[in-house]
């Protein structure tokens, strides 16, 4: 894939974070299973943030957010910081190797780990958080809310919006 497309995919992502969070604020009620989804959901996607960076992944644990729209902030910081580290993102670290601190967890899981590109570490966040996005379309469904449509087509068909977080930040 090239640069441009991997971008594409994480302004998709954002885009429907977006949608679903104010899904999910439209609720008006807290529910532990959308508390642990989005919680886990947004912490992979910081922890790749950090990896990319170069940094130390420190997870906040879900404990550490007293509310859902608690969380919900915390996701808007990601999709804040995320611009900026992609603008450095050159061509070539689309190929090059990323190390994951939990790559020896991986080798005793399989036995081995092959190096993953920046490429497809992107992939990895994109499809895990859309698995994710899915399992809190089935809970809303189940809290009797519809789950907006956030397929990446519907994204491509409407001209690939900006996303809209339902407040004056999103601008």
């Amino acid at each position: 894939m090239e640069l441009g497309e991997l971008k594409a995919l994480l302004g998709h992502a954002e885009w429907a974070d977006a949608l679903v969070w104010r899904t999910v604020a439209a609720l008006r009620r807290e529910d532990d299973e959308l508390r642990a989804a989005l919680h886990h959901l947004h912490m992979v996607q910081w922890a790749y943030l950090h990896v990319w960076r170069a940094e130390a992944v420190k997870p906040r644990e879900l404990g550490t957010f007293p509310t859902l729209l608690a969380i919900r902030g915390w996701a808007r910081e990601y999709y804040r910081e995320l611009p900026s580290y992609l603008a450095g993102v050159a061509e070539t670290a689309v190929g090059a190797p990323v190390r994951f601190p939990w790559a020896d967890r991986l080798v005793q899981r399989f036995g081995k780990a092959r190096t993953a590109t920046w490429a497809e570490s992107v992939l990895q966040v994109a499809m895990h958080s859309v698995h994710h996005r899915g399992q809190v379309a089935r809970r809303l469904r189940e809290l009797g809310s519809e789950p907006p449509l956030v397929d990446f087509i519907a994204w491509i068909w409407t001209d690939r919006p900006a996303a809209d977080w339902g407040d004056e930040e999103a601008a």
